[in-house]
């Protein structure tokens, strides 16, 4: 009996698929010194395993209230500064090294309320089409609310605060 997962590749000689991205490239969302994020592996190039995101954050950027998924996990990784996490009972500052992983369901936000710049990892597990959901947040603030409810229920998000 195999604890691995479906076999999902056929061939018998392997292939040329693995996809580098250098440090220095561009963010895919902000920058210049404001906040940005850069698609590091989204779910199009892992074919649905997961989604893969670095998370730079101004300072006193703040961060989404607490909120839960239904079908995806969320897991994030400090890179540098000072990320408060909320683990659905207590915050906790967290700094570079720490982690947290929140399977579906559990309730969780992020923030940075610190005088200096943070940065994270947050990985999804499954795949997610997370894209759409960070190039269109900022949009709900002039929608309807039965428009920001389609689109945080589109996209898994389910506020409780």
């Amino acid at each position: 009996m195999s604890y691995y997962p479906e076999q999902v590749y056929w061939g018998d000689g392997g292939e040329v698929s693995a996809r580098y991205r250098p440090a220095e490239t561009a963010p895919d969302i902000g920058g210049e010194g404001g906040d940005a994020i850069h698609y590091r592996a989204t779910t199009t190039t892992t074919r649905g395993e997961f989604g893969l995101y670095r998370v730079e954050m101004r300072p006193r950027a703040g961060g989404p209230r607490t909120h839960f998924h239904k079908t995806i996990s969320e897991s994030f990784s400090t890179l540098g500064g000072t990320v408060r996490l909320y683990d659905g009972a207590q915050r906790v500052d967290a700094h570079q090294g720490d982690f947290l992983h929140v399977p579906q369901g559990g309730l969780h936000a992020f923030r940075n309320d610190s005088d200096a710049p943070a940065e994270m990892l947050l990985l999804f597990t499954p795949g997610a089409p997370r894209e759409e959901y960070f190039e269109r947040v900022s949009e709900p603030a002039d929608a309807s609310d039965e428009e920001r409810a389609r689109f945080f229920d589109r996209h898994d998000s389910y506020f409780v605060e």
